[in-house]
This record gives C-alpha cells, structure tokens and sequence, in this order.
C-alpha cells in the first residue's frame, strides 16, 4: 500500500486529494496545525466511514517547525508528498507578509530538507500558485510565462516555486510544481470571493442579511473546480519524469459575471445588494488571469469536467441548504 503525507489537509484542495487517494488505495498522512479548536470539517466524513477512517492518519504538526518535519518524514517515510500547506488568501498576505513568507515560502524549503534527509526520498508535489504571474505580461499564461507577483502571498510562492526546481536539478529529487489557477468548491473558504459571494446570495434570498460587500469586480479569473485539479496533482506524481504543469479551464470569468451566475440562479437582482467597499481592494490588484494548460492535457491526460456555469450552481446549492438550517434556528429563536 502506497503511503502519501500532505500538509494542508484539512483545506480545500487537502480533502478532495484525500478521498481522491483513499480511492486508489493509499494509507494517507495528513499533518494538521494544533489549535484550541477542531478544524476538520472538511475529513470529518471520512472518519464517519468505517473502512476509510483506518486508513487515514493525522499528525500535529507545522511547516515553522523544519525538526519536527524532518522527524515524521522519516518515521512514515511515504512514497508521495503533497505540500499544500499555507496561508492561503492573498489580501490578508498584505497585513501579515512575514507570517506568510515563513509558511508559504520557508515552510516549503523546510519539507524539501526533510525529503532530502530520508533514506529514499518521496517524491514531492507543491502547491504553486497563478497569482505567481500577477501583472501578467501575455495572456494566456504557460508554463513559460514570466513570474510578476504583485503581493506577499505571489512572491512566497514564487520562491517555493523555485526551490522546488533547484532541488529537482541540485539532489535529484522527484519536484513538481503544479501552476493551479483558481478552483473553486462548497468547501471553499467562507473568506474567498466565490464563496462569499454564494453564502451571501443564499442568505439573502432567506431573508437574513441585506448587504454584501466586495472589493474589485472588473478583477477576472480563470476558476475551475477543486475536485478536478487535485486529480491533476496526482496525475503529475505519476509520472516518470518531475516537471512543471499549469492547470486551468483556458476559460476566464470577471467577478460581476460570477456574481450574475450566482444571484441569477435565485432569480435576484445583485445590483441591489452589493457594494463596493474599498477595503477589500489589495495595494497591488492582479486584473485578469487565464491559463493555458495544454501541457498538462497533452502529457498528463488531464481535462477540466466542471464548467463555470456547473461551479456556480453546485456552489449556490450547497450553500441554500446551509443557508435553510441558519433559517430554521433562527425563526426557532424569534419563536422562542
């Protein structure tokens, strides 16, 4: 049984992989930050199935912490390491840059030494970023693309991007970096747009709150979804060659055309609903993104499945139902 370790499981992209894996049979090892409260949701059902739960293994530990890495790299000794681990939004990268350089940045650098220290070292995935091309300077972007990052959260990544190709080329170390273009999930981070935008339509349309709030809506992106590109990522820790894959739709979609998706699906005008608020502008904007992931189709056999349009209606659904629980508790209290 093949053994893989992935750091940031208990996010997005950390869940879907999960499952994804325990369908092909892998005993999984999935490394979580000790906090005073769970933050499992996103694997909680696993562990409700009998036969997956004994498969899956969680681990305290953090990329700030290179010993401790070193430590259970050595001890599992898995054949596939995933590194998705990190402070993941861009905005809040600009209140705290440091932070984000030591996990994002750093924190990679500590589990490639980890990996070089083990006896046979696993092959190693990491989760590089679109918002590496930021003020992009041709559209679309390749794996040739030059890197422009325009906030802590791109540069951090662009470092990480790097180190991962020298110790491909220094130590001979199976390194991949997978060039992810947004993706997107009903288990994507309540602070994303896409998600706060659909957790918003559906309380709206119930009644519970009025306004939404949001910075840039000109801001275009290529959004795809998670459970498609995570497939992608093992896809490239099957080959016999490490290389470099951007994964994207080729499609790109501004924020307004989201937002016209999502409040269209529930019949509502969003013109009278949302707002510009300025603080939700970065210091830097990144204004349009769109990928090109023809490698990846030619040599990995990868395609996106889910549509925009299919995105935002899973997305809308999931969080109605959400949305019709908050209703029932709340009309219980008025009734109270």
């Amino acid at each position: 049984m093949k053994k893989a370790l992935i750091t940031g499981i208990t996010g997005q992209d950390g869940s879907y992989l999960t499952e994804l894996l325990l369908k092909k049979g892998y005993e999984v090892y999935g490394i979580i930050r000790r906090s005073s409260s769970f933050n499992t949701e996103r694997i909680d059902h696993i562990y409700r199935d009998p036969h997956e739960k004994t498969k899956l293994k969680l681990i305290y530990a953090d990329l700030t912490d290179g010993s401790n890495l070193h430590s259970i790299l050595n001890e599992i000794n898995p054949e596939e390491v995933y590194n998705l681990g990190a402070q993941s939004h861009v905005r809040v990268s600009f209140d705290q840059p440091i932070y984000t350089a030591n996990v994002d940045a750093l924190g990679t650098l500590r589990v490639l030494e980890a990996i070089r220290s083990m006896k046979r070292p696993a092959k190693f995935y990491q989760a590089s970023s679109s918002e590496m091309y930021g003020k992009t300077v041709e559209i679309p972007q390749t794996e040739k693309t030059p890197f422009y990052p325009r906030s802590p959260y791109g540069c951090a990544k662009v470092y990480s991007y790097f180190q991962t190709v020298n110790y491909r080329e220094a130590y001979n170390i199976f390194g991949c970096n997978g060039i992810l273009f947004n993706h997107e999930s009903p288990r994507r981070g309540e602070t994303f747009v896409t998600r706060k935008i659909t957790r918003a339509a559906a309380r709206i349309k119930l009644g519970l709150q009025d306004k939404l709030y949001l910075g840039n809506l000109e801001a275009k992106r290529d959004w795809g979804y998670a459970a498609d590109f995570v497939e992608a990522m093992w896809l490239m820790m099957q080959q016999e060659k490490a290389d470099d894959f951007v994964i994207a739709t080729g499609e790109t979609h501004s924020v307004k055309e989201f937002l016209d998706e999502v409040f269209g699906h529930l019949d509502i005008d969003w013109k009278k609903h949302v707002e510009v608020d300025s603080r939700y502008y970065r210091p830097t904007e990144v204004d349009l993104l769109l990928g090109d992931a023809s490698k990846a189709k030619k040599i990995l056999g990868w395609q996106p499945k889910v549509t925009f349009k299919q995105l935002a209606k899973m997305m809308i659904e999931a969080d109605m139902l959400i949305a019709e629980n908050e209703k029932v508790v709340a009309d219980h209290r008025k009734n109270k």
